[in-house]
């Protein structure tokens, strides 16, 4: 990831840590000041404010990597590539990678698992955290579905998306974390640990649950006029 982040250096891209090389198999990177947003249910994580902050901030991030020259022979991507590439995508922008100061996201960290793909992949998943878009046995605290669809056009509109995108963006949160489930399985099968421990927690079923909520609920959306 040091070459992806020393491009969203050089391209003015404030919102990631900038890399300072490797300590053997150990990456570097510089140290952000600020809060996590570890805690779903805090002001700062919930507020309309940044909810717009956060879908800014990854528009951002994806315009700064839209020209990030990819080389296939070499990069090695923890996520797949996934088509159309449009830009490199964080891949886990949620409120627990993002870094806030003042109430705002003002910076995403661990890029583990960037990966190029189109810009409405990760949207879905950044969406799917920030709003949230948690069914409504979800522990973490989920919200009311007219509340869920209002906040989901606010990040919608402060990220950028198209009545086309909109409408679409209830299918790609669904499709998201099924890949994500895929993902967690294949890694469990091929004796990660820490993947095997998620599975055996029923971290899939969580995912499983809330894509078909997604789904349900959130794919016929459109701006108000």
């Amino acid at each position: 990831m040091q070459r992806l982040l020393a491009h969203l250096a050089e391209a003015g891209f404030t919102g990631a840590p900038r890399p300072h090389g490797l300590d053997g198999d150990t990456e570097l990177v510089e140290f952000l000041p600020g809060e996590v947003g570890h805690d779903f249910g805090a002001p700062l994580v919930r507020s309309d404010a940044a909810l717009v902050a956060a879908a800014r901030l990854l528009r951002r991030l994806h315009d700064a990597t839209a020209d990030f020259p990819l080389r296939p022979e070499e990069d090695v991507w923890q996520l797949p590539v996934r088509t159309p590439v449009e830009v490199v995508c964080h891949g886990d922008a949620a409120t627990y990678n993002t870094v806030f100061r003042d109430g705002l996201p003002v910076a995403f960290i661990d890029f583990d698992t960037a990966h190029p793909g189109p810009r409405l992949w990760d949207v879905a998943y950044t969406a799917y955290r920030f709003v949230p878009l948690y069914a409504p046995d979800a522990a973490e605290g989920p919200v009311p579905v007219p509340e869920a669809r209002r906040r989901l056009r606010l990040f919608a509109d402060g990220y950028g998306l198209s009545e086309q995108e909109l409408r679409g963006l209830g299918k790609a949160v669904a499709e998201r974390l099924e890949a994500l489930v895929d993902f967690m399985h294949a890694e469990a099968d091929a004796g990660h640990p820490a993947f095997a421990r998620h599975v055996a927690e029923g971290h899939d079923l969580r995912y499983r649950t809330d894509a078909r909520w997604a789904l349900s609920q959130f794919s016929d959306l459109g701006y108000i006029p």
